[in-house]
This record gives structure tokens, C-alpha cells and sequence, in this order.
């Protein structure tokens, strides 16, 4: 055989064996496609769309992972509050006491009604020279107060008290800063719950109402038709008790507002333990000891009010001996009931208007009420010490009972005090920071023995999560 015959074979065979490999490495889809009929094979335009839509999706993931990276999701409320928080509100609420203590010295040395305009942003300077200060001294001779007690006075006397009312009205005004800022910190860092920055709003809005109540006050005694004609200019004894009530509701919230914030942060940082309290507080023992307790701190809130009229009024310095008042424990029938008081013909305002304007009736209300107070500390910590209440009262509880106890009889002992020694101002702020103590040992003793439904629930989902399966 010739070799001219044996060329096309060989070529045939060398070129099978070249493309083996890549039939070999072929994938199933083409292979598929290649014995599939003419007819339903996809077009070429096809397969060229359905390759750059699968070459497109793994650069489309990427991208929306990026997006989503990019554009995080609104931060949601937390469970607990921060801890700075809680201390930020006993700060704020610490420095609420010592204003309600302040503003009681501001208005025993009669210095309330040194400044007589409401400036609450240009106020907070005091006047820069000296022909600033004959235009305040020459307002505050136009006011009833100088004309009828201070026409003696000289423009060095009217700088001390003018300096005591401005000390008083900047510290309210630190107070509303350094909580309002701070609230809008916390409250767009998401660093509180919603329940507490509901509560922090509310907060804000009331340190604003105060020092709106506080302008209205004064004013009250800077006219001659608001108190009567031929009296002691004063204010009026039903503003400066409004006044004073809300300095104490704002006090007792922030209070309240941050020790919870702190409780909850242990409580929940140690379920188990927060489980055992829990429990222990549901005992059915407990139910009337805590309306008890809530019984007496509203006690406590009225004979404060009490005590802001006889502040208002000056009755303080009448009567001064205790437990007597005169020849008896109580003045005369016809000086308590006195017709002078009442403004309609028919006498129909005859009782109410001698309950909150006439002295002697004011200063008898106010020692029954304290009375009152003292008698129900000494009987719920007696109440806490016998029966089934001993025996389930928390540990905590107990001290605070206990505390209240030693609140109230240094309160009285100063109320006392100040009554014979006919209201000297050191002893009479005293008593004022000794009601304010008072009440806050009432409302401590009142936190400890509830724990609020979305800290129980915070606890019962740690419990959960810490089980093991």
C-alpha cells in the first residue's frame, strides 16, 4: 500500500484525537442542547441574555448588601436606660432641693420683690454700671413693698437683696439647661426608653411651666389691688403655694425617674435575683402596706401645701408656743370663723376663705395636719414590724420605714423650733428642707416596694434567654 493512500487516515485520526478532550470537558447544558432537535434549541440572542443575567446577579447582590450597609435601619428604643442617665436625674433632682431651699431664704429676707420685670433671657445678667443700677433701684421704688416697709433703704441695701433674687432666678435657669440639652442628647442617641423619654419631655415642659408660675407669683405683689389695702405686701399666699407644689412635683419626678432607671439596670442585669424581689413583692401581705404607704406621702404632699400658706400668710409669727394656742389648743370659735374673711353677703365663702386666708386658722390646720403626719409614720412602722407584713417585708423596705421615722421626728422637732423662736430664717429654711427630705424618704420607701410591668417583663425575657434548652 502506498503512502498517498495512507495520509487521509492518518489525518482523520489525528484530529479525533485533538478534540477528545474538549468533547470530554464539555458541560451537561451544551451536550444537552447539541442532541436536542433544531427546533427547540434557544436562539442565539438568548443564551447571550440569559448569560449576562446570571454574569449580573452576584454584582447585583454585592450592590444591595452595600445599599443596605450604607443605609442602616432606624435604631430602635432599648430596654434599659443608661446609666449616666440615672444619675443625671439625681443631679438634676438634687439640685431642684437645694432651689426649694434657696428660694425659701429668697422670700425670708424679702428679696422676691427686688427685681420687678421678668427678662428670661436678658435677665441673666446683672446691671453693668452704675446707671444701671439707679434704673432698677428707681423700679423698685415705684413698687408697694418700698413705699410701705423699705422707704429707708439706700441703693447698697437694694443690691443685696437685688443679687438674692438674681442668684435664685439663675439657678432656675441652669436647671432648665442643663436638663433640657441634655434630654434631646439622650433622647436622639436613643440612650433612654420610650417610657422614660416620655417622661424626660414631660419633665422639660414643667421646669418651663415653673418658672412661668414663678414671674406669676411675683407679680401677685407688685400690685396694690392683690392683697389687702393697709397689709403686709406679700404675695399671694395661693401662688406661692402653687409655686411651690410644682417645685415639689418636679423634684419628686426626677427623683423617682432616675432611681427607677437605675433599679432597672440591676434588676435586669441579674434576673435570678430580680425573679426572687419580684416574687417577693406579689406577696398578698403586702397590698395594704403599700396603699398604706402611698396614703401617707400624699399626707405628707398636703402638709407641705399647709405649710406653704402659712409661709404666705406670715402666720408663723403668731401663737408661738406649742402645743397650745393661747389659753387653749385652739384660738376662739369667733377669731377661727371670723366674718372679716368672707367677701359675699350670704356667708357662703365664710368657711373656705378662713381655711386658706385667716392666720389662725391656717397655723391650727397646718399642726393637725402635722400631727396627723407624725402619728401615721409612727403607726406604719409599727404596722411593719407585726404580723405576716414583718415576716415578708423586704429587707430594704424595712430601713425605709425605719428612715421615715427619723425624718419626721427631726421635722417636727424643727417645726417646733421655729414656731417659739417666732421663724428665724436658718431654722425656718431648715424646716423647709426637712419637709422636702421627708417626702423623699416616702417616696423612696414607695419605689422600693413595686417594680414597674416593663422591667418584669425585661426580666422574665432575660430568664428566657439565659435558660438552658
Amino acid at each position: 500500500m502506498s503512502a498517498s493512500l495512507l495520509l487521509p487516515g492518518l489525518r482523520r485520526i489525528a484530529l479525533r484525537a485533538s478534540f477528545a478532550p474538549v468533547a470530554r470537558a464539555a458541560c451537561r447544558q451544551c451536550l444537552r442542547q447539541q442532541t436536542q432537535p433544531p427546533s427547540m434549541r434557544p436562539s442565539r440572542i438568548l443564551r447571550i441574555v440569559r448569560q449576562a443575567s446570571t454574569n449580573a446577579q452576584p454584582a447585583t447582590a454585592t450592590l444591595n448588601s452595600a445599599a443596605t450597609k450604607a443605609s442602616p435601619a432606624k435604631a430602635a428604643w432599648p430596654e434599659t436606660n443608661d446609666k449616666a442617665v440615672g444619675y443625671w436625674l439625681l443631679g438634676s433632682a438634687a439640685s431642684v432641693f437645694g432651689i426649694v431651699v434657696f428660694g425659701g431664704l429668697t422670700r425670708l429676707t424679702e428679696s422676691g420683690l427686688s427685681i420687678t420685670e421678668w427678662k428670661p433671657v436678658t435677665g441673666s445678667l446683672w446691671p453693668q454700671s452704675q446707671s444701671h443700677w439707679e434704673s432698677e433701684f428707681e423700679k423698685y421704688r415705684a413698687s408697694p413693698e418700698f413705699k410701705m416697709l423699705n422707704s429707708h433703704m439706700d441703693l447698697a441695701e437694694f443690691k443685696k437683696i437685688y443679687f438674692m433674687e438674681w442668684a435664685h432666678r439663675l439657678w432656675g435657669r441652669v436647671i432648665g439647661m442643663s436638663f433640657v440639652l441634655p434630654t434631646i442628647y439622650f433622647i436622639a442617641r436613643r440612650r433612654v426608653t420610650k417610657r422614660m423619654a416620655l417622661n424626660l419631655v414631660g419633665i422639660s415642659g414643667l421646669i418651663g411651666f415653673q418658672g412661668a408660675i414663678g414671674w406669676w407669683m411675683v407679680a401677685s405683689g407688685l400690685k396694690d389691688d392683690l392683697f389687702a389695702p393697709g397689709s403686709h405686701p406679700r404675695v399671694s399666699q395661693y401662688r406661692l403655694t402653687a409655686h411651690l407644689a410644682t417645685a415639689f412635683v418636679c423634684y419628686s419626678w426626677m427623683l423617682l425617674a432616675g432611681l427607677g432607671a437605675l433599679r432597672a439596670r440591676r434588676l435586669v442585669a441579674d434576673p435570678a435575683a430580680a425573679a426572687k424581689v419580684i416574687d417577693a413583692l406579689k406577696n398578698p401581705a403586702l397590698v395594704p402596706f403599700r396603699r398604706s404607704v402611698t396614703a401617707l406621702t400624699a399626707l405628707v404632699f398636703v402638709t407641705v401645701l399647709s405649710g406653704a400658706l402659712v409661709a404666705g400668710l406670715d402666720a408663723g409669727l403668731i401663737y408661738n408656743e406649742f402645743p397650745k394656742m393661747g389659753l387653749g389648743l385652739a384660738p376662739p370659735k369667733s377669731e377661727l370663723w371670723d366674718k372679716f374673711y368672707s367677701r359675699k353677703e350670704d356667708g357662703s365663702d365664710l368657711w373656705w376663705r378662713n381655711m386658706l386666708e385667716n392666720p389662725s386658722l391656717v397655723q391650727l390646720d397646718h399642726r393637725i395636719l402635722a400631727t396627723t403626719t407624725f402619728c401615721a409614720v409612727l403607726a406604719l412602722f409599727a404596722y411593719s414590724r407585726t404580723g405576716r407584713v414583718a415576716a415578708v417585708l423586704p429587707k430594704d423596705a424595712k430601713k425605709g420605714t425605719l428612715g421615715i421615722v427619723h425624718l419626721a421626728s427631726l421635722q417636727v422637732a424643727l417645726g417646733i423650733t421655729t414656731l417659739i423662736y417666732m421663724v428665724p430664717i436658718s431654722l425656718a429654711a431648715a424646716h423647709q428642707a426637712g419637709a422636702l427630705a421627708l417626702l423623699t424618704g416616702a417616696l423612696v420607701l414607695g419605689q422600693r416596694l413595686r417594680v414597674p410591668r416593663p422591667v418584669i417583663a425585661s426580666v422574665q425575657r432575660k430568664l428566657k434567654s439565659v435558660t438552658p434548652r
